[in-house]
């Protein structure tokens, strides 16, 4: 496998896992009418969700390592064995990127404002932004 089919791959996983980070968000927001539980817990829902923004920190650290080492790989042996790790770990770090848009989508339930589920939302976005494939790879 060549570098530009298993960057194309990366990217459609890419694509893929953005799209189950977000779409229960915004299910959430148009089937759930009324909060089911008290609205007094949204606060912490929403701290909770900002504070899980940061748990993606040290699994960046290992994106960036793992970049590195699929550039320094190419044209060798490794090239292969690189490529697998750089999508492992921009798979670990895309769900834990997602983490902040799960407790947007779970936040509806306690009734916490539209404003705030949508910007836990971008808070994952521009996290998985930063776990794209950059095009000077190829």
């Amino acid at each position: 496998m060549n570098r530009a089919v298993a960057r194309r791959r990366l990217n459609l996983i890419w694509w893929l896992l953005l799209a189950l980070a977000l779409a229960p968000q915004h299910l959430m927001l148009a089937l759930v009418g009324d909060a089911p539980w008290s609205d007094s817990l949204a606060t912490p829902v929403f701290v909770a969700g900002l504070i899980s923004m940061f748990l993606t920190l040290p699994l960046f650290r290992g994106y960036k390592r793992a970049l590195v080492a699929a550039q320094n790989a190419r044209d060798s042996a490794n090239d292969a064995a690189a490529w697998q790790a750089l999508g492992a770990a921009q798979r670990r770090g895309v769900l834990v990127g997602s983490l902040p848009a799960w407790i947007g989508a779970l936040a509806v339930l306690v009734d916490l404002s539209g404003v705030a589920v949508l910007l836990l939302g971008l808070a994952s976005l521009v996290i998985l932004w930063l776990y794209r494939i950059p095009r000077q790879l190829l």
